[in-house]
């Protein structure tokens, strides 16, 4: 999924005639300056990371003077939050909240609905599950017909639910058909607005706005700029870029990879991993884990992907400095036909180990056309100076022996480094 941060969401809610409030994006503390010198006004200075709890972090500030905001800016740019490095900030107008609601939009793919379920609250600026928790009535719910969508009379008879002044129905009505808009146009998984507020001067605006996408159609929307739409909690490395690219140009099968350490030394232990299949895949990380050895990265193959894609994820894995063993952990009989795993391992690590001795590398293989793959795998290997064992159904369960023999050819390999 892809979390948009909260300006971007509410630039798409202003797109859809939603008022939302003065202000505008920092990424120095110089532009805060300006931005605010622009606003002249009480102002609230906002981290931009896709995370809750931002307020009770830090991560919301308030000034009263261009200066004030120029100063928090400097604290809080380059700054990790929760884990998260903020190198933007919203420089927004201090509302005057007279009241907090909530409004959003999921997708309820239990069998019973699989549909958008809007959802309206009087009580905002807590999560929504709490409400519901103390208080079912307090959370006005309506399942939406993708095919009849969402009509003004739907989003005026879910407000109406609650004693609300009769003049702020329609202009919350209006906020609830643009948000379910953006919902629709950007294929969102949900999108909220949280709190909407009321202000003493009798505006409906979004104070904050979170937006999550499916991941799978930011293709879809090249205006948006998302370079690497997956939700990691830091900004992409570069292979992580890479590896998003051979994903959004090629939805056969899952082709995933994501860095967990870097700058890391040779000999300290580090593998690169290959898992084929979800929950194989997890069960192989877990045993390398309890056999006392590292993971460079995290990455998977399965649901049938082209060998061309597989070969770019070995190559991906390969790529990384300082590893000291490869690992593809087929923890599973599959489905998928192996022989286009064994095609592209044979082609990249012919092309990565040649002047790698000793480089220990383990292939795990069970499932459709197993017997070919081994085969292939054997063959296609032969010869390479690379200390490569190759397994197949016979192991596939037995996480722990392929854990132990990647174990061992690791310190193995560490002590000729």
């Amino acid at each position: 999924m892809t979390k948009l941060l909260e300006y971007q969401g509410k630039q798409l809610l202003k797109e859809q005639g939603v008022l939302i409030p003065s202000g505008g994006v920092a990424t120095t503390p110089q532009e805060a300056f300006e931005i605010a010198s622009k606003l002249n006004t009480l102002l609230v200075i906002k981290a931009q990371i896709g995370i809750t709890g931002r307020f009770k972090a830090g991560g919301i500030r308030f000034a009263a003077t261009p200066e004030e905001a120029k100063a928090i800016a400097t604290e809080l740019l380059g700054k990790e939050l929760k884990g998260v490095r903020v190198e933007k900030i919203l420089v927004e107008e201090r509302l005057e909240i007279e009241r907090e609601m909530y409004a959003g939009i999921i997708v309820d793919d239990s069998y019973k609905a699989k549909c958008p379920v809007v959802m309206f609250s009087t009580q905002g600026g807590v999560d929504i599950e709490e409400v519901a928790a103390k208080d079912p009535d307090m959370v006005a719910t309506f399942k939406v017909d993708i095919l009849e969508g969402l009509s003004e009379t739907d989003t005026r008879e879910i407000i109406s639910r609650f004693n609300i002044p009769l003049k702020f129905i329609g202009p919350l009505s209006k906020v609830l058909l643009s948000l379910y808009k953006v919902f629709r146009k950007y294929d969102a998984r949900s999108a909220e607005i949280n709190p909407l507020v009321l202000t003493k001067n009798s505006q409906v605006l979004p104070a904050d706005c979170r937006i999550v996408l499916d991941q799978a159609s930011i293709y879809r929307h090249p205006e948006l700029g998302i370079v690497f739409p997956r939700e990691i909690g830091r900004p992409p490395t570069e292979l992580e870029e890479i590896a998003w690219k051979v994903e959004e140009n090629d939805y056969r099968g899952t082709g995933y990879f994501i860095q967990l350490a870097w700058g890391f030394e040779p000999g300290e232990g580090y593998v690169g991993f290959h898992g084929l299949g979800g929950g194989g895949a997890m069960l192989g990380a877990d045993a390398l884990m309890r056999h006392n050895l590292k993971l460079a990265n995290y990455a998977e193959t399965s649901g049938s992907p082209t060998a061309s894609k597989v070969y770019r994820v070995i190559k991906l894995v390969l790529s990384q400095p300082n590893i000291d063993g490869y690992i593809m952990m087929g923890a599973m009989v599959a489905s998928q036909e192996q022989w286009h795993h064994a095609h592209a391992a044979v082609r990249a690590l012919q092309e990565d180990l040649q002047n790698k001795p000793g480089f220990p590398a383990i292939l795990l293989i069970a499932g459709n056309k197993e017997k070919e793959s081994l085969e292939i795998l054997r063959e296609g290997l032969k010869g390479l100076p690379a200390k490569i064992e190759i397994y197949g159904r016979e192991h596939a369960y037995d996480v722990d022996f392929i854990a132990e023999r990647m174990r061992i050819l690791v310190n193995e390999y560490r002590s000729k480094i």
